[in-house]
């Protein structure tokens, strides 16, 4: 039998989370000034959240769950911002009865929408939590070497707006198809989050924006954001064409990419990969790209089976 009970003090489960969270990303190669940014920016929201110790009916306390409803989502949602079992205990149903009580949770107080950030695998536990996106990551060494019949050159002026209106509704595609919001509230996130992405347009500070030409003929784009975190370029798309996919150009792409993040200074490229899309998926697997965080969610309350 699982018991959970809300903790009044959750100094312990605290430092235990933050070091799990410092490895993650330090295994994707960031530095200690980045690891300690996402730290800093976590540590923000961490006062809302509710924690719970996971124990067993005689009392042992084999993991803990923290949960939080946001305020000003519409509808509400809420996340699980932490489950962990002891290893040691893992296996007897423990995780089971911590994710329904998460659920129970949140769904009490308004939630409509259950996410959950994931910093390792979780087996099958969130089987029925559709993937909405992952963080991935990998250290980029030396300048690495072009594909040949590829060139990466500035974007120009007059190409811009064509390329901010398809990468808006690219964008925005991708949010609906990770079931985060509606197309009219997709369509309104971009504008708003491109308005502060991208103030100033091809004069952006720290911003690279790349045309892909393979044979004189444009294939693609990037739009990359350096010092995104310390020492690390943040990839918002590296893209190719439709009509040119399927040729291999996604690795040259991303090669791009690395090349422009290493110019700048930085060591470690980022991308986040929207749920759905199983192409850039393998991509980024097959060429080194680790999953630092997985970000999955579910309509509560929860389908009866």
């Amino acid at each position: 039998m699982t018991e959970l009970n809300v903790l009044g003090d959750s100094a312990e489960w605290q430092q235990d989370f933050e070091q799990r969270l410092l490895a993650s990303y330090a295994a994707a190669g960031l530095g200690a000034a980045a690891t300690e940014r996402v730290l800093g920016d976590m540590r923000a929201g961490i006062g809302d959240w509710t924690v719970a110790a996971i124990t067993e009916a005689d009392g042992t306390r084999v993991g803990h769950v923290a949960v939080v409803v946001a305020e000003g989502d519409d509808p509400p949602a809420g996340r699980i911002c932490d489950l962990r079992v002891d290893a040691r205990h893992a296996g007897r149903g423990h995780e089971e009865a911590a994710r329904d009580w998460a659920e129970r949770w949140c769904a009490e107080r308004g939630a409509r929408r259950l996410d959950i950030r994931l910093m390792e695998p979780a087996g099958e536990l969130f089987d029925a939590y559709g993937v909405r996106g992952q963080l991935r990551a990998r250290h980029v060494g030396s300048s690495p070497e072009p594909v040949e019949g590829v060139t990466a050159r500035p974007m120009t002026q007059a190409e811009y707006p064509g390329w901010l209106a398809s990468e808006k509704r690219a964008y925005a595609g991708d949010i609906v198809r990770a079931g985060a919001k509606s197309p009219e509230g997709a369509a309104r996130k971009a504008d708003d989050d491109f308005a502060k992405l991208i103030p100033e347009g091809l004069a952006t500070p720290e911003t690279t924006l790349l045309v892909l030409e393979a044979e004189g003929e444009p294939i693609g784009t990037g739009w990359l954001k350096h010092g995104h975190l310390p020492g690390a370029t943040y990839g918002y798309s590296l893209h190719i064409d439709e009509r040119h996919r399927g040729k291999g150009y996604g690795r040259a792409a991303m090669t791009a990419g690395e090349q422009a993040t290493s110019a700048a200074g930085d060591s470690v490229l980022m991308f986040t990969v929207w749920g759905g899309n199983e192409v850039a998926m393998n991509l980024y697997t097959s060429v080194g790209y680790r999953i630092v965080e997985e970000y999955r969610s579910l309509d509560l309350p929860r389908s009866a089976v």
